[in-house]
């Protein structure tokens, strides 16, 4: 997250984000919810290929607008503001997103188990499938986004103040802003949704309710 934030060049910030992308989506791959087995060489070749994909789409998007500031020599200070600033917060929290939500497709193609109170599996839930994938990349998008954008608005707020006064102090300021940012966003984002996520019963597909009275229904939601 540090390096791919201070990058300025469209090469660089390509291989750092691929490298940032590929570890996130190997965390996901570990850590999602264990329903699908890969029982055949299939599925876990089709998720492989789903995170390749993911991880250099998500880089390529990544560096894009400094490509572009590159190519077409845009140094006014709006175009500045726009891309070094405003742009990676949102761009990194999307495709964080988007990487969660194709390496755990399986989850919605195929479903994941649902459970009563007692713990007792009743079924298996695509809808459920859908909530936990969906949950889940939205903490992910916030987790990244916000610890890409808070840093710039204080280091904004810190160099307005001028209590940085050397410039040579920027970078261990900035370095340890994001750091500090990252890890009060951590717990923040684990716990925007529960882990063991509910579910209601009007949510469920018609055959899971046809062998249960229960009213609700738990999922494992994965990180």
């Amino acid at each position: 997250v540090i390096v791919s934030s201070v990058q300025r060049h469209a090469r660089h910030s390509f291989f750092w984000q691929f490298v940032f992308h590929t570890y996130t989506t190997a965390f996901t791959l570990v850590n999602g919810n264990g329903t699908p087995k890969a029982e055949e060489y299939s599925l876990q070749q089709k998720q492989l290929l789903l995170g390749l994909g993911a991880i250099s789409y998500s880089a390529c998007v990544g560096a894009l607008p400094l490509a572009f500031m590159n190519r077409y020599t845009l140094k006014n200070s709006l175009m500045q503001l726009v891309v070094r600033k405003l742009l990676p917060a949102p761009l990194l929290g999307l495709t964080s997103a988007f990487t969660v939500a194709m390496v755990r497709s399986p989850e919605f193609d195929n479903g994941i188990e649902v459970m009563d109170r007692n713990g007792n599996i009743v079924g298996v839930s695509k809808k459920a499938g859908e909530k936990a994938v969906m949950e889940t990349a939205l903490s992910r998008a916030v987790l990244f986004g916000t610890t890409f954008f808070l840093p710039e608005v204080l280091m904004y707020c810190l160099q307005r103040a001028r209590f940085v006064k050397s410039p040579r102090a920027l970078g261990p300021v900035r370095m340890f802003v994001i750091m500090s940012v990252l890890a009060g966003m951590l717990p923040v984002s684990f716990s925007m949704f529960p882990q063991c996520g509910e579910i209601k019963r009007a949510d469920l597909e018609p055959e899971i309710l046809s062998s249960t009275e229960e009213t609700e229904f738990f999922y494992n939601r994965g990180i």
